[in-house]
């Protein structure tokens, strides 16, 4: 049978005990260690359970970060590929869990119905699969979804006094299908065929089943004198979650920009879905499941960016390739692996493995020459193979025109501009994927960047509080944030940046200043923090 295992601190033995209650209401077999036997070894039980697991909860919080308990329960659940995990208070994750999906609860009142666990829940059920439906008899059955994902936009509610505002809505869910069309690999139900659902009652489980559906987009219009209001939230069919929600509002007089402003929001968090549940990425990915596998095994051995990670992650997609020679997600992922390689100078000589990035660039390139996320890939490659910037820059910005909406594809082209010296730019682009990204761990990655374009406008405090935010540093990351700490006069955390940039076996500071500072001032910027850190400590 079915068991979910919970790994917590001893100071939110109460959140963890109504997470287990919320997860049994759902039908599942839980346990946790209230339920120990007084006559066995502690560490035998845990052992067991661990391993019997079909999923496990790590609930973190500040106390959990520092129990080598906790840690080693979830690095064991990450090893075994069962790990669902979130946080009470907002404490930042110890590696390497900072760089995996994690629901936030900060401020959560204990209430069984906040969208954030029913999340989680979700995930667990997910992640349990058949073995959930054993070990949940009595849970509603899911409805059987098409495997292709796909999207109804629902007739949005007319709520103004006016019923005659009713064109605006039908308008603004023209707008919201055309956005999300421009997912080839999504199916997109358009307005003529939700309207047949129009006044009746349906739970999202029977919209889904009459439409043939993954995901719902539902909404409502309020116009009053000039205003407009629009509430809009997406819906995962298969477990009623609400995933999303925002409200807009505007005026009249800006009707057309409010509607592609929410269009635009609903594609970009839509990208994010697709990202982060594991499900259809683009229209180059492979049909090849093995293939594919071993292509997710790379992007988290590549987020490590450590040298025996990224020789890893070389391997594994080498090897997904091979699977599938026209798998362009994966080819240019190579790529990009391959400029690490170059760019922080690991194996000696280089040249072997700029030539052969250059060689993968390419052939992505002739494989999906029309697909966004692969030009991005490539672009993001190019600058430290090629040695030139321009192609670099003109990739990404066709990659941006091609999907407007996608954040991943705003992240690189902002990475780019950093690149190529150009911070304005870059801040522009980066703040773009922040906006329609608010809730995947690509979210992190597009903060680290700000982060870096901002020290770079000199806007220091910004700086400081963008990394603040995140835990997640790329080795760039730490040469930045080390002469930013010399800059505000924090000698010892300056210090302790470079330090944790050694530790990574990376390069030096000056490596990075010739790659990423190519602008002589900023990298003077750079530098000259970086060299107030040999100043002696003041009492």
């Amino acid at each position: 049978m079915s068991e979910i295992f919970i790994s917590y601190a001893r100071s939110t033995e109460a959140q963890a005990a109504t997470i287990a209650r919320a997860l049994r209401e759902q039908g599942f077999e839980v346990w946790r260690d209230d339920d120990l036997p007084p006559h066995r070894a502690y560490a035998q039980v845990i052992e067991e359970r661990l391993a019997n697991a079909k999923a496990v909860v790590v609930v973190w919080s500040d106390e959990a970060v520092k129990s080598h308990w906790v840690q080693s329960e979830a690095d064991r659940a990450r090893n075994d590929g069962k790990l669902v995990q979130l946080r009470l208070d907002g404490c930042a994750l110890p590696m390497p869990f900072d760089r995996i999906q994690c629901a936030d609860l900060t401020g959560w009142d204990g209430g069984h119905d906040h969208p954030i666990l029913r999340k989680v829940i979700a995930s667990v059920a997910d992640l349990i699969g058949d073995a959930g439906d054993e070990a949940a008899p009595n849970a509603h059955p899911l409805p059987l979804l098409p495997s292709r994902l796909s999207i109804a936009v629902m007739p949005f509610a007319n709520l103004s006094a006016d019923p005659e505002q009713a064109y605006f809505t039908e308008g603004m869910v023209e707008e919201i299908v055309a956005a999300l069309a421009r997912f080839r690999s999504v199916y997109v139900v358009a307005a003529g065929a939700s309207v047949v659902l129009k006044g009746k009652v349906a739970s999202p489980h029977e919209a889904a089943r009459q439409l043939g559906v993954s995901y719902l987009v539902e909404g409502s219009v309020r116009k009053a004198g000039d205003r407009v209001r629009i509430n809009v939230h997406m819906v995962d069919a298969g477990n009623e979650a609400e995933i999303w929600s925002d409200r807009f509002e505007g005026t009249l007089d800006d009707v057309f920009s409010l509607q592609d402003r929410v269009a635009e929001q609903i594609a970009g968090v839509m990208e994010v879905t697709l990202q982060d549940r594991d499900i259809e990425k683009a229209s180059a990915r492979t049909t090849n499941i093995s293939s594919y596998d071993l292509y997710l095994r790379a992007i988290v051995a590549f987020r490590l960016s450590r040298k025996t990670d990224m020789l890893l992650a070389i391997d594994l997609l080498e090897k997904a390739v091979a699977l599938d020679p026209t798998f362009a997600v994966a080819i240019s992922q190579s790529a990009i692996c391959h400029r690490q390689v170059v760019d922080h100078e690991w194996i000696d000589p280089t040249e072997p493995f700029r030539l052969r990035g250059l060689e993968l660039a390419e052939r992505a390139l002739r494989a999906a020459p029309d697909d966004p996320r692969v030009l991005a890939q490539v672009a993001a490659s190019l600058p430290g193979l090629e040695g030139r910037v321009d192609r670099a820059l003109a990739l990404a910005g066709r990659a941006t025109a091609l999907n407007p909406a996608s954040a991943f594809v705003w992240l690189v082209s902002g990475s780019v501009h950093l690149r190529c010296g150009d911070p304005d730019a870059a801040a522009e682009a980066l703040e773009k994927s922040i906006r329609l990204d608010p809730i995947s761990s690509a979210n992190a990655f597009a903060r680290m960047y700000l982060a870096s374009a901002r020290f770079q406008q000199q806007r220091f405090d910004e700086a400081l509080a963008l990394y603040r935010t995140t835990t997640l540093r790329l080795p760039v990351s730490y040469a930045v944030l080390a002469s930013l700490h010399g800059h505000m006069g924090e000698l010892d955390q300056g210090r302790e940046a470079l330090n944790a940039l050694d530790r990574l076996q990376a390069g030096g500071v000056e490596k990075f200043a010739r790659i990423w500072f190519p602008n002589p001032a900023k990298r003077d910027l750079l530098l000259s923090g970086i060299a107030r850190l040999s100043e002696p400590t003041t009492a």
